[in-house]
């Protein structure tokens, strides 16, 4: 793990249930894992269950599952995980994703068809001629318990020969558990679907 993990990197960790998403400061590095001092305090996170944590690391953004082995006030130990893995060179997983959603700016409602899905943003299709000077508010409807609201900006567009425009747009205002929530949502989507590959 040393040479993944080092004195004063920034951990965020990821719990099953995301509201309760933490970040912390490295403090050492042992063979058998690494302690942390917490930011927030540690509600809803316990020993012995696994969670996510993600890193920015010269190599990339790394991912790894492990479990918290200890917890004292704001002082978390963290087991050496059995495997990790560097996400794609894009700063976040892309997965298909086809949902009907609608973006809305004021009194303006857009109907349009999700492509694509990352924690940075989503392609889209739409029969409408968006702005590209405006910030439009979306909510992405992950499961039942789920919603991402934000807003969204568009990066690019392209109009086909079919009148439909295909654009490529960026998320702002979007918060951290949000932010941790669709790289979750996106990294368990990907893993599923190079499962069923396998």
């Amino acid at each position: 793990m040393r040479e993944l993990i080092k004195n004063d990197q920034i951990v965020t960790i990821v719990p099953q249930d995301f509201k309760n998403t933490n970040k912390g400061r490295v403090l050492n590095v042992s063979n058998d894992g690494f302690k942390m001092e917490l930011k927030y305090k540690p509600e809803g996170l316990i020993t012995n269950h696994i969670c996510d944590f993600y890193s920015f690391t010269e190599n990339g953004y790394l991912y790894f599952e492990s479990y918290i082995q200890a917890l004292e006030n704001n002082i978390i130990t963290i087991a050496n995980p059995v495997k990790h893995r560097f996400l794609q060179r894009r700063k976040f997983t892309r997965i298909k994703f086809i949902e009907n959603l609608e973006l809305v700016y004021n009194e303006e409602v857009h109907k349009i068809r999700t492509l694509d899905l990352s924690a940075g943003g989503m392609k889209i299709t739409t029969q409408d001629n968006l702005d590209i000077e405006k910030e439009y508010n979306v909510a992405i409807k992950l499961s039942e318990e789920q919603e991402i609201k934000c807003k969204y900006q568009l990066i690019r567009v392209e109009k086909g020969d079919n009148g439909y425009y295909t654009i490529s747009g960026r998320f702002i205002n979007l918060s951290n558990i949000d932010k941790m929530t669709l790289v979750q949502f996106c990294m368990k989507k990907d893993m599923e679907t190079v499962n069923k590959k396998g």
